[in-house]
């Protein structure tokens, strides 16, 4: 039975709440999309025009055919009102113009992204990790460059500040230096950020 709940083989049907409730009905309309032209079958409906201007509540029949003298769409804006509001416009133009809205929302967060390089590196492994660094830096993100050190090598830690000056030559193009490279524990890091 459609409104009523069914709470088991042989308990009575009680009113199911969402059926009864007004609101439900508007939320539902709502999730389906809007209804256009022939779609809208409430009548009277208040008509805005395309300019804006109220056109006040008319026939639904006669809104349909002023769309049509205009070479435009009827469509439902508020269907919860009394009499529903309906306005003359171009809908698939409307309909373009929310969905570029959704896209213009989605704004890229940088995130960090590290990239570990040991002191004696060879020179192809080097110029492999600053093509990463230069996607990852085209994107907007930054990237974290540590340099670490293990065993004897702790002994030249110049050779770590020396391979973060050659990153810094080879970066300077698409990035700037967001922190100078310093000390931490075992490694050097050094940040840098896009320009």
């Amino acid at each position: 039975m459609p409104g009523y709940l069914q709470a088991g083989n042989n308990a009575p049907c009680i009113p199911n709440p969402a059926s009864s409730t007004p609101g439900v009905r508007a939320i539902a309309l709502a999730q389906k999309g809007q209804r256009i032209n022939e779609q809208i079958r409430v009548s009277p409906v208040r008509v805005i025009a395309q300019d804006g201007a109220l056109l006040g509540v008319i026939d639904t029949v006669e809104a349909l055919q002023r769309a049509r003298e205009v070479g435009m769409d009827l469509v439902e804006v508020a269907p919860q009102e009394k009499p529903p509001v309906c306005r003359i416009m171009d809908f698939g133009k409307f309909k373009y113009q929310q969905k570029k809205r959704q896209h213009k929302g989605n704004v890229h967060h940088g995130k960090n992204k590290e990239l570990r390089l040991r002191p004696k590196i060879g020179d192809h492994d080097l110029m492999t990790k600053v093509n990463r660094a230069k996607e990852f830096l085209a994107d907007k993100d930054k990237v974290i460059f540590s340099v670490i050190f293990r065993g004897r090598e702790n002994a030249h830690v110049d050779e770590g500040f020396k391979l973060v000056q050659r990153l810094t030559k080879e970066l300077e193009s698409v990035a700037k230096l967001e922190q100078q490279p310093s000390m931490q524990g075992r490694r050097i890091v050094v940040i840098f950020a896009p320009k």
